[in-house]
């Protein structure tokens, strides 16, 4: 047998200020929970890491909005957001692992925990006194009083126009519209935020910098290793990131809430550590408060058992990263918070940028994987805590079976491109898939088997149990085991679930062909033949229920509550969730019993109930015509163009109109030259058929020299809107192919034609 793994699961943390939506769990706190059973089934050692980030502006923005101190904010919304998951089913309780201390546990913690703050606090002084930071002076928006005082704005106390789609209410460091991060002093027509009329201007400050330039090879390197196993979205984001070059990035703020600088001297007051230095390192400091707190007494390790989980071996098993997270926080994982921790790793050596910094033996581990998803969107929009645009995680639960969330939420998981919600489809999937598919099998076995108890407290399909007759069916349910297992193990979690659900649906068709309810009770006048059908008929019936049994496992890791009912409905003791992973291929367990009629796992949802509570809700006022039952509802029914287009798995489908909007022409590169403020990029003149030409910034250095691109006949994206990367204006897009594998070619012209030629 193997040794068990020490895998430490890293969940992003939630800003506290307000309640979780359908978008966040589906993206972060779902996906997370489903590995940890998987895990845990498995027999890995895991500890469960994350809690409420309860620093920066947004916690501050929400205050002012309701006239409030931060610390009402956050003491507020980690009780509401905790109790949420809680009652969603995330094990984030009991803190210590059901099997043991030594297995590990979970702990969903607080930013504002003192213990973190002096973690934070130590780590900061430590990468200052190994001279990871340097000190500059930068501008940033100021807020003016009119009795003369003011304050400094951090990025999303201003609001302006987006400098790349120009949407109108982008936030100071990233638009949520397009997704673009940039510098605030970029956006056109800033403004205050919270005091919009009153007058700002730009004033310098003095903060620290972390030289994540110091990391660009040693993060290179570390990327190449991960390259197979991240998805595409890590692949590309964090490429694009260490394309762009890194630069030393503040690691200070002018802000009254959050962690103060351990420094002293008027210059300082007033400054706290920067919530994005501040809140990764949350993983960190969550691992060692949970062994202060929980494995002090009883773990063989005491305080320092946090180590299993973060410190690489000097000969041994090294553990296991997985951090999960949505897509937009993909470079602090996969860029910051991996150069933080080396940097960590580095405090007592002088390091250069040529040195490889990844880990050595003892060292800080590094993540293994982040599979971060995409979005969830509410009828095709993001969910949006700011606007006030989603379905909320505990009024949801107020009034549904947190399975069925759980099932929808993972069959609909955002894994590789943006899904929906919307309540025509949320009702379709649980009635027709979950109840009509698993909950029927289940139903249907358990009532038929009822139906033959004679009251003898035994299991009255014992009788009819033979496995070894089963050979063909047991080959194809361990098929499905093994793709349900080789998909979890690569955080594929909707084809995971679809396969658990393949083997309900194997049940349901053996059941209709075997007719189990035609043999339930003996006719007068019986011979051999009816006989040897009827014992035929109930084996496959006495196997549906082992089929059933290895359902109640399987299934787990997505629907805890009904697998625990299921186990529990079948004569099963104890947790369903404390079982190994193989137990659900145990073909000669007993076959134990309950003496009382069986009830249905779920309840079948009503559309009209939940349109008309959900119009109630929203206060419909809209002028649409009211015999719609989607009337003025969020995720409403689809109309019947939609359901037609609606994209095939994997696939984004992108309006035809907008595609046509979109220019790509021919050209030819008459020079490419060293971008001056970019390591990995070249800037590239093109004859566009135009006089005057054109120039474009590309990523391409690691791909092609100077020589090999000279010359080239290209396709290029004309009318892409203009914009200023790292200081030369790029106008347009050159197209190139990558095979996810480090292979990227730029594609080409076949034969001769006039360059600036449309491409249709």
């Amino acid at each position: 047998m193997e040794e068990p793994e020490h895998v430490l699961i890293c969940v992003a943390w939630p800003y506290a200020n307000g309640p979780l939506h359908l978008g966040h769990v589906a993206g972060c706190y779902l996906p997370p929970d489903i590995q940890l059973r998987f895990e845990r089934a498995l027999g890995n050692r895991v500890l469960l890491v994350s809690g409420s980030d309860e620093h920066g502006t947004p916690i501050t923005v929400t205050a002012e909005q309701q006239g409030v101190e931060p610390q009402e904010i956050v003491d507020k919304f980690h009780a509401i957001n905790k109790q949420a998951l809680l009652d969603l089913g995330c094990a984030w309780e009991p803190n210590i692992d059901p099997r043991g201390i030594e297995f590990g546990g979970a702990l969903f913690n607080r930013t504002s925990d003192p213990r973190h703050k002096e973690l934070v606090q130590e780590n900061f002084l430590a990468l200052l006194d190994a001279g990871m930071f340097e000190q500059k002076t930068m501008q940033q928006y100021y807020e003016l009083r009119e009795d003369g005082g003011g304050r400094f704005l951090p990025d999303r106390y201003i609001e302006g126009t987006c400098p790349s789609c120009g949407f109108d209410a982008a936030r100071g460091d990233q638009c949520d519209e397009c997704g673009t991060t940039y510098e605030t002093s970029e956006l056109t027509s800033p403004r205050s935020k919270m005091n919009p009329e009153t007058e700002i201007e730009v004033r310098d400050t003095e903060h620290f910098f972390f030289r994540l330039d110091l990391f660009q090879k040693s993060l290179e390197l570390h990327a190449e290793d991960n390259w197979p196993v991240w998805k595409t979205n890590v692949r590309s984001m964090t490429k694009n990131w260490l394309d762009m070059g890194l630069r030393p990035r503040a690691v200070t703020r002018d802000l009254d809430w959050g962690i103060q600088l351990p420094l002293s001297g008027d210059e300082w007051v007033g400054k706290c550590v920067y919530v994005w230095f501040e809140a990764v390192q949350g993983y960190y400091t969550c691992a060692r408060i949970w062994s202060a707190e929980h494995a002090i007494s009883s773990h063989p390790d005491g305080e320092d058992a946090w180590m299993k989980w973060w410190k690489n071996s000097e000969n041994g098993p090294q553990p296991r990263h997985l951090y999960f997270l949505g897509k937009d926080n993909i470079p602090f994982h996969t860029v910051i918070w991996p150069s933080i921790i080396m940097a960590l790793n580095h405090t007592d050596s002088e390091i250069s940028k040529d040195d490889d910094l990844r880990p050595r033996p003892g060292d800080l581990h590094l993540e293994d994987n982040v599979p971060a998803m995409e979005y969830l969107m509410l009828s095709g929009g993001q969910f949006s805590k700011s606007r006030k645009h989603a379905v909320w995680l505990p009024s949801f639960l107020e009034r549904f079976d947190p399975d069925t969330l759980r099932y929808y939420l993972s069959i609909n998981m955002p894994e590789n491109h943006d899904t929906d919600f919307n309540w025509p489809d949320f009702v379709e999937k649980i009635n027709n898939e979950l109840i009509g598919t698993y909950g029927n099998f289940v139903h249907r076995v358990m009532t038929l088997a009822e139906r033959l108890d004679e009251g003898t407290g035994n299991n009255p399909l014992q009788t009819y149990d033979d496995v070894s007759v089963q050979g063909t069916l047991i080959s194809k349910i361990d098929k499905f085991h093994d793709d349900i297992t080789s998909s979890l193990q690569r955080h594929r979690y909707k084809e995971a679930l679809r396969s658990a659900m393949n083997i309900a649906q194997l049940g349901n068709q053996m059941l209709q062909e075997a007719t189990p309810w035609k043999f339930l009770s003996a006719p007068t006048d019986v011979d051999e033949q009816w006989e040897e059908a009827r014992n035929q008929s109930l084996g496959k019936l006495a196997f549906a229920w082992r089929i059933v049994r290895c359902l109640s496992i399987v299934t787990q890791p997505f629907l805890p509550f009904s697998s625990q009912r299921l186990w529990e409905n079948l004569g099963e003791s104890g947790n369903v969730a404390l079982l190994g992973w193989s137990e659900a291929l145990n073909w000669n367990s007993e076959m134990t019993w309950v003496d009382q009629p069986p009830s249905p796992l779920f309840t079948k949802l009503d559309l009209d109930e939940i349109i008309a509570h959900e119009t109630l809700l929203a206060g419909d006022k809209t002028t649409q015509d009211s015999n719609d039952p989607t009337h003025g509802v969020k995720g409403g029914k689809k109309t019947e163009t939609e359901a037609m287009t609606e994209a095939p798995e994997g696939t984004t489908y992108l309006n035809f109109e907008t595609f046509m909007e979109v220019e790509i022409r021919t050209g030819t590169i008459t020079e490419v030259r060293d971008h001056p403020d970019a390591d990995k990029l070249y800037v590239v003149s093109i004859d566009d058929g135009t006089e005057e030409g054109r120039t474009v910034c590309a990523g391409l250095k690691p791909y092609y020299s100077i020589d090999e691109m000279n010359g080239k006949s290209v396709v290029f994206v004309a009318n892409l809107e203009p914009r200023k990367l790292r200081g030369v204006m790029s106008e347009g897009m050159l197209l190139a192919a990558d095979d996810s594998n480090g292979n990227v070619r730029l594609i080409s012209i076949d034969g001769d034609i006039a360059n600036g030629s449309l491409v249709r």
